[in-house]
């Protein structure tokens, strides 16, 4: 029973083993499709940026009022890629995950940026043979110890968005 059960595990072993390489090499296509897109945006590339995204994409910014699908963030966008100059996002750490079939991405990203670290979140896709974004949001981060003093400034702004929402 011992040999038959180490033969199995072996086997089992064994079997992962292009299994674990296959899911390895498609985190790095992540992960170099993300990298990609973040510095499409700091060389004003507004194609590849784009390109990138899904064309049911949703993208969700910083502001309570950022809720876009593609188009209208390519609207909100193109007046900074015109200008030669979006944003500057360049992960600091990366955590990425797969559906079972493994047809599905979802990650988080922690992010230095010129609004110092902020948080993204998605979702991926593969579409053509392709992983595309299909939902990002980013967040910017607050230190706990500085939230009250944060919701104070925010509060003009956002209180009547919440008196809007109702």
């Amino acid at each position: 029973m011992k040999k038959l059960t180490i033969l199995f595990l072996a086997t089992l072993a064994f079997s992962c083993k292009p299994c674990e390489e296959k899911l390895q090499t498609e985190k790095q296509n992540i992960i170099t499709v993300l990298d990609n897109w973040h510095k499409a945006a700091a060389a004003a590339n507004y194609e590849a940026y784009f390109e990138a995204m899904s064309e049911e994409s949703i993208f969700i910014g910083t502001d309570a009022t950022e809720n876009w699908n593609k188009k209208q963030f390519q609207a909100f966008a193109k007046p900074y890629f015109d200008k030669g100059k979006a944003w500057n996002f360049r992960a600091i750490e990366r955590n990425i995950y797969f559906s079972e079939n493994g047809k599905t991405v979802w990650f988080d990203e922690l992010l230095n940026t010129q609004m110092k670290i902020c948080r993204g979140s998605g979702v991926l896709v593969q579409e053509n043979g392709q992983w595309k974004i299909k939902h990002y949001v980013l967040s910017m981060t607050v230190p706990n110890d500085n939230v009250d003093e944060v919701v104070k400034i925010k509060s003009i702004i956002e209180d009547k968005i919440l008196s809007e929402k109702k």
